[in-house]
C-alpha cells in the first residue's frame, strides 16, 4: 500500500470526487498529485471524464451513466467512482519519475508596464534592482491553472516582496506579472485582477483558435524561471 501522503476523498456534487492531501503548498505533494494526474492521462478509466490538479488536491469528473452499470447491492455511483480512484492512488506506478518542463520566462520590470511597482518598492523599502533579484532568482513551480484559461499559480515568492491581494480588482493587461500573498502569476488575457503588477512578459500565453479549441502556454508541474529584459527588448520581442 502506498500512503506516501494521507488523503481524504469526498464528493464534489453528483459527478465528481476530490482527493484532498491537506490545505498546504508543498512541492512533494504537488509532485505526487502530478504523478497521479499523468498516470490517469496515460491510463484512462472507463467512466472517468477528466481530472484537474490543484495545489494539494485532485478532482476527478465522471459519467454517472457509465459507472451505474457497475453498481452492486447497497452501492452508489459515488462508491464505484471512489473504489476506482482508490485503486489508482495505491499504485506505485503513479510515482512521478520524469523531470518537469523548465521554462525561461522574460519579464520587463519597467514602470511603464508595472503599475504597482512604485507602491511595492515604497512599502517594502527596497530598490527596483532588489525586487527584480528577489522575484527572478527562485525557480517557481506551477501548482495549478485557474481563474482564467492558462493562468498559472506559481510559488513561493520571497517573503520580502509578498503583498496581500488588492481590496478592489483593477484592469490588467495580458502578460502582466503579478504577486499576491506568497504566489506569483501571469495574466494570460486582459482581465480585472487583484494581484500587484510588477512587470509584463511579451510571451503569448493563451491562444483562442475557435470556440471549442484553445491552447495555453503553461501546464501544472512546470518549473518557471523569470529573467529581466529591458523595455526595448520587450517592445521588440
Amino acid at each position: 500500500m502506498r500512503n506516501y501522503f494521507p488523503y481524504t476523498i469526498f464528493p464534489l456534487g453528483d459527478t465528481a470526487l476530490t482527493v484532498d492531501f491537506g490545505n498546504c503548498i508543498d512541492q512533494d505533494i504537488s509532485a505526487h498529485i502530478m504523478g497521479v494526474f499523468k498516470y490517469m492521462q496515460a491510463n484512462p478509466v472507463q467512466g472517468f471524464i477528466e481530472c484537474v490538479p490543484a495545489y494539494s488536491s485532485l478532482t476527478i469528473f465522471y459519467n454517472p451513466a457509465i459507472l451505474k452499470k457497475e453498481i452492486r447491492s447497497r452501492e452508489t455511483i459515488s462508491d464505484i467512482a471512489k473504489e476506482k480512484l482508490e485503486e489508482i492512488l495505491e499504485k506505485k506506478s503513479c510515482t512521478l519519475t520524469d523531470q518537469p518542463r523548465t521554462v525561461k520566462m522574460p519579464v520587463c520590470y519597467d514602470e511603464a508596464v508595472a503599475p504597482d511597482l512604485k507602491t511595492i518598492l515604497r512599502e517594502k523599502k527596497i530598490t527596483k534592482q532588489e525586487l527584480i533579484s528577489l522575484h527572478s532568482s527562485p525557480a517557481y513551480r506551477v501548482y495549478m491553472l485557474g481563474f482564467l484559461p492558462g493562468f498559472a499559480y506559481m510559488g513561493e515568492i520571497n517573503e520580502k516582496i509578498a503583498m496581500p491581494r488588492k481590496a478592489t480588482p483593477q484592469k490588467v493587461q495580458a502578460g502582466s506579472v503579478g504577486i499576491a500573498g506568497n504566489q506569483t502569476g501571469i495574466y494570460p488575457i486582459n482581465s480585472p485582477g487583484g494581484w500587484h503588477i510588477i512587470g509584463r512578459t511579451p510571451v503569448r500565453l493563451y491562444e483562442m483558435k475557435d470556440s471549442d479549441n484553445f491552447s495555453t502556454f503553461f501546464q501544472p508541474g512546470d518549473i518557471v524561471q523569470f529573467y529581466s529584459i529591458s523595455r526595448d527588448e520587450f517592445e521588440n520581442y
